[in-house]
């Protein structure tokens, strides 16, 4: 079977050069889990490190993170559905939000169960998802702030997060600028000035982030050593901690090239032919994952002598030209993960995840 492999020391080791860097520039962090869908060990292993702040875009995944720490900080990070805010209010400190009538109803539940939420307002930035515009935000906060049950903790935004819009210094500015208005304008501490996600870290490293920015919310970088300016690896991370290990079904020299008239295959595509690789053979293996699984292009092999082939529902075939190794069946084939795969692989219950030293 198939599985997920977390690796404490990797993931404890990015914790660390993560928390360092924040704690030099005076910044607060939380770790986003969303990635991990609720699995408990995995959950466990992010609140043993020692952060403070758990943050989540689903209130079942929160959930989880209050049982096994109840003093965690529980941070749902998107605007939420009106029919989960009885839950939100039970299992998450804090919100992220948008919209005045969802804030109307958090004031009433957050009444109703004798709290006082905070919230941090998301502000529109130019990446189009999330968030207030610019133009309406004093009017917003005016009308937010006034709520029972509520506070206002933070401002925030989201970058690169639907149309690829990179942050940068002026961008991050502004949104610290809002702060220092509605201090002034309305006389009440806004602490923290959320801009500050994976993608934003290199400004950091290259000492570019405006200093009114104090708060990020990270996931990437902690569990792929993500740096998404270059999509390539932070110096000094590991892009370890998390890899799929896969195990050969079947292994035999096959030629490159079908036989046959081609027509569409179940996931939509026909085969092109390189008219090259006709005659010649390669050892192909065949794994036991598939699109069920994961995309193809979400895997990075270990090996660099393995080449994805392609992969139907659940199996996927793997040319290992000469076979150098010596692969057998019931070898095991490791993987590196990208962000989305690891996603999907952990949302999957076809596939075993396990914590190792």
């Amino acid at each position: 079977m198939a599985y997920v492999k977390l690796y404490k020391s990797e993931l404890r080791h990015n914790f660390e050069y993560l928390d360092s860097l924040f704690k030099e520039n005076g910044i607060k962090w939380g770790i986003t889990t969303k990635l991990l869908c609720g699995n408990q060990d995995f959950i466990r292993e992010v609140i043993n490190l020692g952060i403070g702040e758990v943050h989540d875009s689903r209130i079942s995944n929160l959930k989880v993170a209050k049982q096994i720490d109840p003093n965690a900080v529980t941070i749902y990070i998107k605007p939420p559905p009106k029919d989960t805010i009885p839950e939100l209010i039970k299992y998450a400190d804090i919100s992220l939000n948008t919209e005045l009538s969802t804030m109307h109803e958090l004031s009433d539940e957050a009444v109703r169960q004798e709290k006082v939420h905070k919230v941090i307002i998301m502000i529109e930035m130019g990446d189009l998802r999330e968030g207030v515009m610019r133009d309406d935000l004093l009017d917003f906060y005016e009308k937010v702030f006034r709520l029972p049950g509520l506070e206002v903790v933070g401002l925030g935004t989201n970058l690169n997060c639907l149309h690829g819009v990179m942050p940068d210094g002026d961008k991050l500015i502004q949104l610290a600028l809002y702060k220092q208005i509605i201090e002034l304008r309305f006389k009440k501490k806004i602490p923290l000035v959320s801009g500050g996600t994976t993608v934003t870290i290199p400004l950091l490293l290259n000492k570019q982030l405006p200093t009114g920015v104090n708060h990020f919310r990270v996931g990437e970088a902690l569990f792929f050593g993500k740096d998404l300016f270059t999509d390539g690896v932070i110096e000094g991370m590991s892009d370890q901690v998390m890899e799929l290990y896969t195990q050969i079904i079947e292994i035999s020299e096959k030629p490159l090239v079908p036989t046959g008239e081609l027509g569409v295959n179940p996931q939509g595509k026909t085969a092109e032919i390189n008219k090259d690789d006709y005659g010649k053979k390669a050892y192909r293996a065949i794994i036991d994952i598939g699109t069920l699984d994961i995309q193809p292009n979400y895997l990075i092999p270990v090996n660099d002598n393995i080449t994805i082939t392609d992969a139907s529902s659940d199996m996927l075939v793997l040319d290992v030209g000469e076979n150098p190794e010596n692969y057998k069946v019931g070898d095991k084939i490791r993987f590196k993960l990208k962000y989305m795969g690891a996603l999907g692989l952990m949302s999957s219950d076809y596939i075993e995840k396990r914590v190792s030293d």
